[in-house]
């Protein structure tokens, strides 16, 4: 499993990109750093899907030495679609 600075910066990433994707026109440069976001993230964390990706990394997150659930990015508290 990752380090949580690596886990972090890509769950924060993913949900960035994904807001974007669904606040307007999606360019393919916009729709391809998402996937790649996403592959990232399921490869780092060993999964398959990004919602298990998305809920290992927050598990991980939670788990980490000096990192409690108040100081995690929203992004991590609160489930969003799927990608």
């Amino acid at each position: 499993m990752a380090h949580p600075d690596v886990l972090r910066d890509l769950v924060d990433r993913y949900t960035t990109l994904q807001a974007l994707t669904a606040g307007g026109e999606v360019t393919p440069e916009l729709r391809r750093r998402l996937e790649d976001t996403a592959y990232t993230l399921c490869v780092t964390t060993g999964t398959r899907e990004v919602e298990t990706a998305l809920d290992r990394a927050r598990r991980r997150l939670a788990d980490a030495p000096g990192t409690s659930a108040r100081t995690l990015p929203d992004s991590l508290t609160t489930a969003g679609p799927a990608a």
